[in-house]
């Protein structure tokens, strides 16, 4: 059975991820690093399937704040070098601009 390009693409994603765990022998980072990149595409996901309800964009917000954070923390432990600073500021930026429209537009904490 032929590969579709979408799978073919999240293998290659995938590859790219765990490339740099594998060449520090750590198989947990490998494992944890595909799972912080699937986290954070279901977010991102999330994200695009947003309306116009305030209080619903409010759940998907404070919920993509958590991933964001859990997947720092994972790219923080398992990535070295200049592809962890970039992915870093990646999550972490999107962290802070949903954080600041939590602030802005939400109730509660």
């Amino acid at each position: 059975m032929p590969i579709s390009r979408t799978a073919a693409a999240a293998l290659a994603i995938a590859a790219w991820l765990v490339a740099p765990a594998r060449a520090q022998g750590d198989t947990t980072c490998a494992r944890d690093l595909l799972v912080a990149q699937s986290m954070q595409r279901q977010a991102i996901d999330q994200l695009e399937q947003a309306g116009a309800d305030d209080a619903k964009n409010c759940r998907i917000w404070r919920r993509h704040v958590e991933t964001m954070r859990r997947v720092a923390s994972v790219y923080g432990r398992c990535l070295s070098g200049s592809e962890r600073g970039e992915r870093l500021a990646q999550v972490q930026g999107s962290d802070q601009e949903f954080s600041t429209a939590i602030k802005a537009r939400c109730k509660g904490p």
